[in-house]
């Protein structure tokens, strides 16, 4: 039996090297918590068991993501989004459970001795397989460019109706697991409860929170702010369940609360780290409760609860997302895209299972199959267009359609700009285009913005700039320039390769967000990367210099001289606790001082000896007392000197481990 620090360390260092793997596997960090619970938990490895300590880490973490999801709780953004959450996402999760309990009905009926389940439990589990991974499809829908798709938004308003309807499932589902023969007046006590704590906690914390988050503010003390963000969400969490409701519902509200306030921003931010890490040792316990020697003795099963609900939504959710009108291509990406079952699915099953209202044994099979759903749900996006295309024989119209339609608007064009994402810089390109008489055409997702810049007279076409096809209907081999206007480099280097392929002469100018990645674009091709972060910076200090009276020529003349060495002089910068580490920290150029003390490896040593640029490393400037000396090939270094290295963090890493040791 392991104490409460050793389980958590257990914990803590699976769940490092799971995230590790699967990141290096480009799939969600969820999975990986998943399988690190099934290979450590009592059915697996046995190196952890399901206790108390696990079971209060997997609360918190529920806890925390309903705060989170309460934060995402917009009324504005409800309104201007109703149809699709309160017509299609209500009509799938209500047409899922139904179809559920009508499944269990019917076998009940007819196989009595293989599957009994309640109409209660039927309820329960038809709430669990309604719900999708929000953490899965929002990645996915991302990194492939499609969150402002006509299918991206029909997906996220589903999601968004998923996880509001978490909050009375979680009411609904204990009220119904207690036997009581008057379950209509069980059911009315719920929500009279429901109502009441989400008056008292609406109406008199409303008029608390704005005011109460002032006087903390005004202490300026982060720590402070910290403490009262997590009494607040542990505070609401208790008061629920003191008054026989879930925790969940709770920090719900409190998020909800703080939403239309000010501080969301900065609570989104602050909230992140507990919420991952929480919501991590959440999937672990959930892991932990699977039975991988059951499963494997029932595969039959397991295979029959995987394709069988996967197939069920995928039909279910086209089929709504058609009478909505949108075309069956559309249709069938927004059912392939909630196929998978979710996060929250997890909660109400569990939830589920600790009410007893299901066979273990039965828990423990669609477990599996969630899982494994889960696992698949990648791959399935991934080739969604392709499965697409073999369903529909009018996608390869519709396709083929769209890309005629783009033909015939560049037919007649030579020497013009092709403009990839058609938002705010890149319509900024085209006025400044379309000014010195210069001809473009540009490729977008967002259907509406297409529609309302195509009314106005633009030339943007609906098209992926990252598919070959659609560059070449833009007339990419006739040409004089590419510009790929938005940030994402995964989606850059995609038509970097299609246009060098394509049109290998054609210049080709990319925005980045930032250093990072310039080396990477331009070895794909780029003609010119934009860091936006720098070329803001250039413009801030241009702008200064002007207003303190240097001469406009010679401002000019140093911004100019940036950009011709490609933001050499300007490329990293001092790192300090405010940068949020990201997945390729390791990779962005930055900047370091090393101060060289009396036994410092590299003093008495010359710069050219030392070979710092073989280790990713270059030395920017060498400070001796109180000024700088000129740095040559030649320059010897001295004890006290404080050297200023550049280069990728693992490379200054190197670097500082090679001056000091």
């Amino acid at each position: 039996m392991h104490s409460a620090l050793e389980l958590t360390l257990i914990l803590l260092s699976t769940a490092v090297l799971g995230v590790v793997a699967f990141r290096m596997l480009h799939l969600p960090p969820m999975l990986g918590y998943l399988l690190v619970g099934i290979v450590i938990g009592p059915h697996g490895l046995g190196l952890a068991s399901e206790n108390a300590t696990t079971h209060t880490l997997a609360e918190f973490g529920v806890v925390f993501l309903m705060f989170s999801i309460g934060l995402e709780f917009s009324l504005p953004k409800l309104s201007a989004m109703r149809r699709t959450v309160f017509g299609l996402g209500m009509a799938q999760v209500l047409l899922t459970i139904a179809a559920t309990m009508l499944f269990g009905w019917v076998m009940a009926r007819l196989l009595p001795q293989v599957i009994d389940i309640s109409w209660r439990a039927a309820f329960a589990l038809g709430g669990a397989l309604a719900m999708s991974s929000t953490a899965i499809v929002s990645k996915m829908l991302t990194e492939r460019l499609e969150l402002e798709s006509e299918h991206g938004r029909q997906i996220f308003g589903i999601l968004l109706f998923q996880d509001l309807a978490v909050v009375p499932l979680l009411i609904l589902v204990p009220a119904l697991a207690s036997n009581t023969d008057d379950l209509m007046s069980t059911l009315l006590l719920a929500a009279m409860k429901a109502g009441i704590v989400l008056v008292l906690l609406l109406v008199i914390g409303q008029q608390l929170m704005r005011g109460w988050f002032r006087i903390v503010v005004k202490r300026r003390s982060q720590e402070l702010f910290m403490l009262n963000l997590l009494l607040i969400t542990l505070g609401s969490a208790w008061i629920t369940e003191k008054a026989g409701l879930s925790l969940a519902l709770g920090s719900f509200v409190a998020g909800m609360l703080i939403s239309e306030t000010e501080y969301k921003h900065q609570v989104e931010e602050d909230i992140k780290p507990f919420r991952d890490v929480l919501l991590g040792l959440f999937f672990i316990s959930i892991g932990m409760l699977l039975n991988v020697r059951l499963v494997l003795e029932n595969w039959w099963l397991v295979l029959l609860l995987l394709t069988g609900p996967v197939l069920l939504k995928f039909a279910l959710i086209a089929a709504l997302a058609k009478l909505t009108g949108v075309s069956t291509g559309v249709a069938l990406r927004t059912g392939l895209g909630l196929a998978q079952a979710g996060e929250f699915g997890f909660v109400l099953l569990n939830q589920a299972g600790g009410l007893q209202l299901m066979d273990p044994l039965i828990i423990q099979l669609i477990l599996a199959s969630m899982v494994l759903s889960m696992l698949v749900a990648p791959f399935i996006i991934d080739k969604s267009d392709a499965i697409v295309m073999k369903l529909s024989a009018n996608e390869w119209m519709m396709q083929s359609l769209a890309l005629t339609q783009i033909a015939s608007r560049t037919m007649t064009v030579q020497k013009h700009v092709v403009i990839a994402g058609f938002g705010r810089s890149g319509q900024s390109l085209a006025k400044l285009l379309e000014e010195e008489g210069i001809a473009y055409h540009a490729l977008d997702l967002d259907p509406d913005r297409v529609r309302e810049a195509q009314a106005a007279g633009a030339n943007v076409s609906y098209g992926d700039a990252a598919r070959r096809e659609s560059l070449v209907a833009a007339g990419i081999h006739r040409a004089a320039a590419l510009v790929i206007t938005y940030a994402s480099t995964p989606s850059a280097l995609k038509v970097l390769h299609f246009a060098h392929d394509l049109a290998p002469a054609l210049p080709v100018i990319v925005r980045s967000h930032d250093d990072s990645d310039l080396d990477k674009l331009r070895e794909a091709g780029a003609a010119e990367v934009v860091p936006e972060a720098i070329e803001g910076s250039l413009m801030l200090a241009s702008h200064a210099l002007v207003m303190l009276g240097i001469p406009l020529r010679r401002v000019v003349h140093r911004v100019q001289a940036a950009r011709d060495e490609r933001y050499a002089s300007l490329r990293g910068y001092f790192h300090g606790a405010s940068d949020a580490p990201d997945d390729a920290e390791h990779l962005h150029v930055r900047l370091h001082s090393v101060n060289l003390g009396e036994g410092a490896r590299a003093v008495g040593k010359s710069l050219a000896a030392l070979r710092l640029a073989e280790l990713g490393a270059e030395v920017t400037i060498v400070r001796r007392g109180k000024s700088r000396i000129e740095i040559t090939p030649d320059t010897v270094l001295q004890a006290g000197d404080i050297v200023v290295l550049r280069g990728t963090t693992d490379g200054v890493a190197r670097a500082e481990d090679h001056l000091l040791k």
